[in-house]
């Protein structure tokens, strides 16, 4: 059988991808199993932690370019590790350099080292800074509809509200606040942090998400490989059922046996 589906790509900033999925590179035992799993996701967009990752500034070190070449994803740095404006703009800075130019960051100011929770007054000033330079900042924030509205005015070109907590597996906790930030927004929305498998994926994109964006999930799976592979199909699924639109729910009760039966 043909499959006759054929989604519109995820635009961001100019970019096209054809992969709703955006993937992360840390917590993985090595840089094959890194290399392994996300081939498997089919991810075009790879996330990484430019604090904590070697581009080949550390001569002798493993390179996550020889595991994740840039001619075949778009790299995103992002400012994991950051708690305020001033070094999140200066990883930033860092990236661009390291990337000879690369304007597209992922943004992200925590608050604290228990919760990860996003620090969003100083995301707010970080955001404005880097725009004002010329970076295209997806921006990882709270639930918060009216934070997010004011990200999307500064000029993100795509706003990341979490699902829950960073590394916390937890999944969506509160889809009526996501689903208000996808109502309001005019920029690619993304659910990002505290997915933990792939029905929570799958929701994330029934509720009308442009994508979403997921390390942990992935990287702690008793099979990585495999879960990567899992998490492809339940992007696709939950993109194709929220653009096929769900049937009416109704109240409980049961359907006639005999509806539709034909008497001999």
């Amino acid at each position: 059988m043909t499959d006759i589906f054929q989604d519109s790509p995820l635009r961001v900033a100019g970019y096209s991808f054809s992969s709703r999925l955006l993937v992360g590179t840390g917590k993985y035992k090595d840089f094959d199993e890194t290399g392994d799993a996300i081939a498997a996701s089919g991810a075009d967009v790879v996330t990484f932690a430019v604090r904590r990752t070697n581009l080949g500034q550390e001569a002798g070190e493993p390179n996550l370019l020889d595991v994740v070449p840039p001619e075949r994803y778009t790299l995103l740095p992002n400012t994991a590790g950051c708690y305020n404006a001033k070094d999140a703009v200066r990883t930033c800075r860092l990236a661009r350099e390291l990337l000879d130019g690369h304007k597209l960051v992922k943004l992200e100011v925590l608050g604290d080292d228990n919760t990860l929770y996003p620090n969003v007054v100083e995301t707010l000033k970080a955001a404005e800074t880097l725009v004002a330079d010329g970076f295209d900042v997806m921006v990882y924030t709270s639930d918060d509809p009216i934070v997010a509205r004011e990200l999307e005015a500064i000029g993100c070109c795509a706003v990341m509200p979490l699902g829950s907590l960073i590394g916390s597996g937890q999944g969506i906790q509160n889809p009526y606040n996501v689903r208000l930030i996808i109502e309001q927004a005019k920029v690619p929305v993304l659910v990002d942090a505290g997915i933990g498998t792939a029905s929570e994926a799958a929701l994330a994109m029934e509720l009308g998400c442009d994508g979403v964006l997921m390390n942990s999930a992935i990287a702690h799976a008793r099979q990585p490989v495999l879960m990567a592979e899992a998490m492809k199909h339940a992007v696709q699924a939950g993109r194709q059922a929220f653009l096929a639109g769900r049937m009416p729910r109704r109240n409980a009760e049961a359907s006639s046996p005999f509806a539709g039966r034909i008497n001999v």
